[in-house]
Order: structure tokens, then sequence, then C-alpha cells
């Protein structure tokens, strides 16, 4: 039995999830751990049942809570997880620290390379746990090491190529939790440094519908054998799959992929969490209809429908 009392983060039972979602819509937590820092995590993690649900949550700036909420307790790493210090042309960061905060920290400090990850929404330890990308780059490409607790509670560093990461993709053993991580860029001249992360962010406020309720990119883009396989040309995106099938605009409930960018859903005002995963489950549906081919979720979908 869990003391609860003894911890020095904060405990929520029944805790609504769902509305603190990029999507503010979706159900509640059985349980919410909000750690104080790494070691009041790693004593919770030694002291947790094994065979009890457990889930790790950043920003949620990637991820659907569906409706009926999450069973066992979901953690998420708050203030002490955001720290960001810069040194030499390496930036060290927690895995609650923003991942355009992080680009910008990298800027200001005339470190270049690392400007992408003001297009990617969501906290660090989200972008390391799936290799995120955006324009051309991705976290595998800058990132040198990452720091870990393993489901036991105890401290693991990785270096990137113990990592296994690929596309969307990293092979860390189930159950890691991130804790921090530590990124590479190259020394450059601060204007020119602060003008490509100008470019990003203007390009993504132009293209994406970042003010309305929405997450990441719905899906992955297809794989060069996938594309192969259904006879469609090399490059081409989840966007436009969406575009083929009628996608533009498609609304279920009150959930409709984006006018703005294909491969963004958006919440219009009351969508539940049900329609926008009935929405990519359409689709899905109308993709393998037409080409043979599966859309797969970038989207992470939490919980019981």
């Amino acid at each position: 039995m869990i003391d609860y009392d003894s911890y020095e983060g904060k405990f929520t039972s029944n805790a609504p999830l769902g509305g603190q979602s990029w999507f503010r819509c979706g159900g509640r937590a059985d349980l919410l751990f909000e750690p104080k820092d790494v070691d009041d995590l790693a004593v919770f993690l030694k002291e947790y049942p094994k065979d009890e649900p457990l889930i790790i949550l950043g920003g949620m700036a990637n991820c659907i809570i569906r409706d009926g909420g999450i069973r066992g307790c979901v953690i998420r790493l708050g203030k002490s997880f955001t720290e960001i210090e810069v040194q030499d042309n390496k930036i060290m960061a927690g895995a609650g620290a923003l991942n355009g905060s992080v680009a910008s920290a990298a800027a200001k400090a005339g470190i270049g390379g690392l400007e992408f990850l003001s297009g990617i929404p969501g906290t660090i330890g989200g972008a390391v746990n799936m290799n995120a990308g955006a324009y051309g780059s991705e976290v595998k490409g800058v990132l040198i090491s990452a720091m870990s607790l393993d489901r036991d509670g105890y401290f693991i560093p990785f270096a990137t190529h113990e990592m296994d990461m690929s596309y969307r993709h990293c092979g860390v053993p189930a159950g890691t939790i991130f804790v921090g991580a530590i990124f590479e860029g190259v020394q450059e001249d601060k204007e020119a440094v602060r003008a490509r992360l100008k470019e990003i962010k203007a390009k993504r406020q132009t293209t994406q519908p970042i003010s309305e309720q929405t997450g990441g990119s719905t899906f992955a883009n297809p794989s060069a054998k996938e594309l192969e396989q259904a006879g469609l040309p090399e490059g081409t995106r989840a966007w436009q799959l969406v575009e083929k099938v009628g996608g533009r605009e498609l609304q279920i409930g009150c959930a409709r992929m984006s006018d703005k960018h294909l491969n963004f859903m958006i919440n219009t005002g009351s969508a539940t969490a049900t329609d926008l995963e009935n929405l990519g489950d359409e689709i899905i549906r109308r993709v393998y209809k037409e080409f043979g081919l599966t859309l797969h979720w970038e989207i992470k979908r939490l919980g019981d429908r």
C-alpha cells in the first residue's frame, strides 16, 4: 500500500486530464501524480505495483485522452523538469521543457541546428520518445544522450546509438521514462540562427492550425516501401492521401480535418475524444480502401473508449 502523504509531489484522484490536452476534450485519470523532482519520481516507481497501469504524459500535445478515461496512474512531469542549460554548443533540457523553449534557448546562445524543434508541439520527453521531427530534421540528428528512469525507478542513461531511433520510433525498453536529454548543435552567428527560427515560426503560423484546438500531425508519413507496394509516387505525404480520399474538412460530430493542413484534426468546439478517433479511423479506412495502404496514427490514443 502506497503512503501518498510521504511524497513531496501532488496526487489528484479522478483528474480531468482530457480538458488539459491540446484537443480540450476526453476523460479523466483514476490518479494523477505530479512528482516534485527526479528523486520523488524514482521512489514512487519503486513502490508503485508493477501490475498496475502506468502512463507518462508531457505537454499532451499529440494525444487523445479517450472519453472512458485512463485506468491506473498517470504521471506528468512539472516545473522541476523544465530546466534548460546551455554549455558550449550543447543544450541540456529536462523532459518537461517545451520543444519551442529549447529551440529559443539555442538560438539565443547562437547554437544552430535545433531550430526545427520550434515546429514540434509538446515537450522534450515526448519528442525523444517518438524521435519527433519537422522541416527535414529529427531529434536523433541532434541528440547526444538521454537520461531516464526504468519502471523500477533506477536511473539509466542512454547514448543516442543505444536507442534504436528511426522515423517516429525510439527503441528503448518498454516502461522507460525520460527525465532529460542533451542536444548538440553548431556554433553560428546568432542573427543567422534567429532568422531561421523566425522563418520556421512564421511558416508554422501560416501552414498549421495552431490557433485551433488541435494536436500534432495525425498520421505518420508512409514509408518508401509502403508507397511502392501501393503504387504511389515516392515521397507522397500523409496529408496528400487525406486529400485524395476526400478528407479535406471531413467532419464527424464536432471533429474536423483542417483545411489549413490536412494532416491535422480540429475540435471545432464540443467534439468528444470519440469524434476525433472516429474521424481518424474513417480516414484510415478510406485510404486503405482506395490504395491498400494503412496509415498509422502519430497521435497517441490513451485510455478506454
